[in-house]
């Protein structure tokens, strides 16, 4: 009876090696989901979005804003929209 209580307790820990390029589960039909340049295409795309809203809310904030500023806020908006998107779907490898 105590065998059947704790049996659930003694299973041995089933381990798998996981995949050096996506962390993915490395199985006999294991294939990583996206190459290289599908990721280059995906983060350029998220920086490329991320800096023309901070650019669009600069302009819709001051009619005539200086460079720098504009700068600035394409900068901001690109690291807050890759910030984001790792949030959400995790980081890109």
């Amino acid at each position: 009876m105590v065998e059947l209580l704790t049996f659930g307790l003694r299973l041995p820990r089933q381990l798998m090696a996981t995949c050096p390029k996506c962390l993915g589960p490395l199985t006999d039909d294991h294939k990583c989901p996206r190459g290289p340049l599908r990721r280059v295409s995906d983060a350029l795309a998220t920086t490329a979005i991320g800096a023309l809203s901070g650019w669009v809310l600069v302009l819709m904030i001051d009619d005539r804003p200086a460079g720098a500023l504009i700068l600035a806020a394409a900068a901001l908006g690109a690291v807050l929209a890759s910030a984001v998107r790792q949030a959400i779907h995790g980081p890109i490898r």
